[in-house]
Formats: C-alpha cells, sequence, structure tokens
C-alpha cells in the first residue's frame, strides 16, 4: 500500500464522487451524493436506508449508475469497474469462508480468484495469516475457528492481493473483548504502517472512533455530515457530566426547574455548560436536595453524541448508535 504521511490525506483523494444518482425504479437510493475520500481510515454511517450499500456498489462499479459519477484511484466508476475490484480488498460482514478449507488454502484460494499465481498465493496467504495473528492456526479448518478467528479469516482473504483500499462491513461483529481489540489494532496498523486506506461500517460507534479519522454519514440517499472527528465534536455544546448516588431524580427536577438542560442516563446527567455558574448550580442543587454527586467532570462528545445530534436535526427517531444495527450496509 503506498505510504501516508501525517494520518488521513484528504488533499489527494483516491476516491471523488460527483452528482451521484440511483433510482430502483420511483425510490431514490443515493441523491446527488458529492464524495471526495483519502488515504486514512473513514467511517461510513447511516440508518437502514440511508444509501450506504448502493454508494458501495456505485464505487465498485457493481451497479449501473443513474445520474452522476467519479473515479477510485483515477478509473472511471462507470467504465472501469472490473480495474477498481482488482485493487479493493472487502471483507463481507456475512459468512464468506468454506469450513472444509484450512485458513491458508482459504486465503490461496481468495488469491487465486484475484489473479494471482498459486505460488504467488500460496507465500502471500502464509504472510497475511501471520499478520492477522493466525500463524500457528494456518492448517486447521475453518470449521474448527472461534468467530474472532473466522473474522480474522476474512480479513486475510480481503488483504491477500495487497489492496489500495480496503472495505470492512461490520467488522467485530460476535468478538468477544479480546478478539474485538485485536481486529481494531490490526486495523489501526493497515492505515498507520502500510499507509493503507479503510473504509469501514459498524453500528459500534466507539469501534469506528477508534480506526478511523473521519467520518461520512448518509440519510436518505444524501450526505449529511462529512469530515474530522475531532472538528466535528467540537461544534457539540459543551456539557458537565456528574455522576449521582442518592436522589438523581430529584437533583434532575431542581436543574431542569432552574433552566438548565440536562440529559439522564440512570446516576449520570449530562448538563449544558454555561459557564462558572453551572458548577454553582450543580453543587446548589445537590445541597438542597441531598444528592450525593460523586463525579463531575467536563464531558468530552464522542461519535454516540455527534450520530445522535444529527439525527435528532434530521428529525430521526434514533436514541442511540444500536438502531444503526439492521439489515447491513442498507
Amino acid at each position: 500500500m503506498g505510504q501516508l504521511e501525517g494520518g488521513f490525506d484528504i488533499a489527494n483523494p483516491i476516491i471523488q464522487i460527483r452528482g451521484l444518482r440511483k433510482l430502483y425504479g420511483p425510490h431514490v437510493a443515493l441523491d446527488g451524493v458529492d464524495l471526495d475520500i483519502g488515504t486514512g481510515g473513514v467511517g461510513i454511517l447511516g440508518p437502514n436506508g440511508s444509501g450506504k450499500s448502493t454508494l458501495f456498489k456505485c464505487i465498485l462499479g457493481l451497479i449501473r449508475i443513474t445520474e452522476g459519477g467519479g473515479e477510485v484511484l483515477g478509473k472511471d466508476i462507470v467504465t472501469m469497474g472490473p480495474d477498481i475490484r482488482s485493487k479493493i480488498g472487502y471483507m463481507a460482514e456475512y459468512d464468506s469462508l468454506d469450513p472444509g478449507l484450512t485458513a491458508v488454502d482459504q486465503v490461496r484460494y481468495a488469491g487465486e480468484l484475484l489473479g494471482m499465481r498459486p505460488d504467488q498465493a500460496t507465500q502471500r496467504a502464509h504472510e497475511v495469516l501471520q499478520y492477522v495473528g493466525l500463524q500457528d492456526q494456518r492448517y486447521r479448518k475453518i470449521e474448527t475457528f472461534s468467530t474472532g478467528m473466522r473474522q480474522a479469516t476474512k480479513l486475510a482473504c480481503a488483504i491477500v492481493h495487497d489492496p489500495q483500499i480496503l472495505f470492512c462491513d461490520e467488522p467485530t461483529n460476535g468478538l468477544d473483548a479480546s478478539a474485538r481489540q485485536f481486529m481494531l489494532d490490526t486495523l489501526r496498523r493497515t492505515i498507520s504502517d502500510g499507509g493503507g486506506t479503510v473504509i469501514m461500517t459498524s453500528h459500534v460507534m466507539e469501534d469506528i472512533q477508534g480506526v478511523c479519522d473521519r467520518v461520512v454519514m448518509l440519510s436518505g440517499g444524501k450526505v449529511v455530515v462529512e469530515g474530522r472527528i475531532d472538528e466535528l465534536a467540537r461544534q457539540i455544546t459543551r456539557e458537565i457530566e456528574i455522576s449521582v448516588w442518592g436522589g438523581a431524580t430529584k437533583m434532575e427536577q431542581w436543574l431542569l426547574q432552574h433552566g438548565h438542560k440536562v440529559r439522564r442516563m440512570g446516576r449520570i446527567m449530562r448538563i449544558e455548560h454555561q459557564g462558572d455558574q453551572t458548577i454553582r448550580a450543580i453543587l446548589e442543587g445537590a445541597s438542597e436536595t441531598g444528592a450525593q454527586v460523586r463525579v463531575l467532570r467536563e464531558y468530552e462528545p464522542d461519535l454516540e453524541d455527534i450520530f445522535l445530534l444529527i439525527m435528532r436535526k434530521l428529525g430521526k427517531s434514533a436514541k442511540s448508535s444500536s438502531d444503526l444495527k439492521g439489515v447491513p450496509g442498507k
């Protein structure tokens, strides 16, 4: 993969989409999408029906575009789909492995399907299985693998031909904490060490934030947000977070009655930061209601907050990022 300096590179986009529209009969799946994606990590967000799956199919040249167009790695998405797909790795969410094969045979076979010579594919299979942590299990049959090992094998199949862009669809699905962390570390290493591009979908915001510098959010076939996660977070209203043990409901009611905006999650409350008077009000409220404030700190918003804020502004009903989960890639 090409070298990357200083993280995400948007100045030299490797994917450029302009005015992309896709209609399925009367249904508008994509409605005038403009998009630039550079090297680095990009999270693709959006509720079911937002157009994610259709966007990927258009980028890969798998479906006919109604209007507009674009380029991937300098190749036209309308006329050069096979050339584009030869330079892209795809890790599907669904189980795409043959349980009767050993890991090394599965990855070798994936390489041969991509046009690699048998000897070259075999050598690369050993290399990428070591990269994803399966060097000691490479001769075991996939039917004996855990979910984490299967996910790692799918990743090895996706990168066997050293793609310039890697698409990962829900890469941590079904993984325990240890396997999940290893997967995220491996994807980060693909970006930082190899200078690659990882385009990732996930309903777990923490995973996207752990791998990606930027996000693109789709809703109703349109790009509604595109930018760096840290810059988007700075646009969210500052809040003070408190943890209350005993009297949380009374404390919340007191703050609301005194004109403060409160977001409550059980014992945790986040109060809109309006200067030093906000902290004084919290302490006064605790004193008057007898609430026990165990933690008081300035809250730093994360990708979950960005998603919820955007969905509220769009008038959608999402309450958490789990609302993204459903039919994958839609």
